[in-house]
């Protein structure tokens, strides 16, 4: 009786936040890992960085990725069930769910800072993920509400991934991702160095288009993890435009080993997980 009368005083917008952040927990707690990818400005390779990570990452586990950069798939519908939403299966057997499957494709996006939070709020807590061993949050450029928000409501996120640019700039760069880390008690994991270097593909001589070593720099300056550097290669654009990751169509290339060396690098900095508990403590 006590329980109702409280029940029944704290007002229905407030009821069903609680239930809406019940939700979301408990999707999140069946997933081992939470890695977020950001970057302090956008124009980075931010989103390819981390779709190949996610595919790297499936190789040795079951992976899923969050694109909230209103990026990725677009022409996957996404289908609704009776308990939320089925993410599409991609390319390694990742699980997908885009901002771009969300809304109509010739649609501009101009949304305000609220209704994206909405939106990726329900990416996270409407989709039904499953056990996953990692899931991927690619979070639009910058250090705005959708960042804030992740951070808030997933506190148990192993921590952010922070792309950058070779240039010496990029320290102003991963200086403003850090303060925002920070603000939120959120743990950096590492910084990846893209766009490092070009390796031609026919010759494999390597020239320096955006220098070397800024990414790299700003990581030991600041006293953070340096996960490792991607050069440039054009097959990488071309494998984002067909949907097929990169990794998979080129896994001799040179960015390819890149890639993972940075996930090896990526895993020695993820939290320790407790096993999920078996028997009646699992319902």
């Amino acid at each position: 009786m006590a329980e109702e009368l409280e029940t029944a005083q704290i007002p229905p917008h407030i009821m069903a936040a609680m239930r809406e952040r019940m939700k979301m927990a408990q999707r999140m707690s069946r997933i081992k890992h939470k890695i977020i990818v950001m970057s302090g400005k956008g124009g980075v390779g931010k989103s390819s960085v981390a779709a190949n990570l996610a595919v790297v990452l499936a190789e040795d586990g079951s992976a899923g990725i969050v694109d909230a950069d209103v990026t990725g798939v677009q022409d996957a519908q996404v289908k609704a069930t009776e308990t939320g939403m089925e993410p599409t299966v991609g390319p390694a057997g990742v699980k997908v769910i885009s901002m771009a499957q969300l809304i109509d494709r010739d649609t501009a996006v101009v949304w305000r800072g609220p209704l994206k939070i909405k939106a990726l709020k329900q990416m996270l807590s409407d989709v039904e993920w499953g056990d996953l061993d990692y899931l991927v949050i690619d979070l639009p450029p910058g250090t705005s509400d959708e960042p804030l928000s992740v951070a808030q409501e997933i506190p148990d996120a192993d921590g952010a991934v922070v792309v950058t640019t070779p240039q010496q700039v990029s320290l102003l760069d991963v200086r403003k991702s850090i303060a925002f880390a920070k603000a939120v008690k959120m743990d950096i994991l590492g910084v990846i160095e893209n766009m490092s270097g070009f390796v031609c593909p026919h010759c494999g001589k390597q020239t320096d288009i955006f220098k070397v070593g800024g990414g790299e720099d700003a990581a030991k300056e600041l006293g953070l993890p340096f996960l490792g550097r991607v050069p440039l290669d054009p097959r990488i654009v071309i494998g984002g435009d067909s949907g097929r990751p990169f990794v998979l169509e080129h896994p001799d290339s040179e960015a390819a080993k890149a890639f993972r060396v940075i996930v090896r690098n990526l895993k020695a900095h993820l939290k320790e997980v407790k096993p999920r508990p078996v028997g009646p403590l699992a319902k």
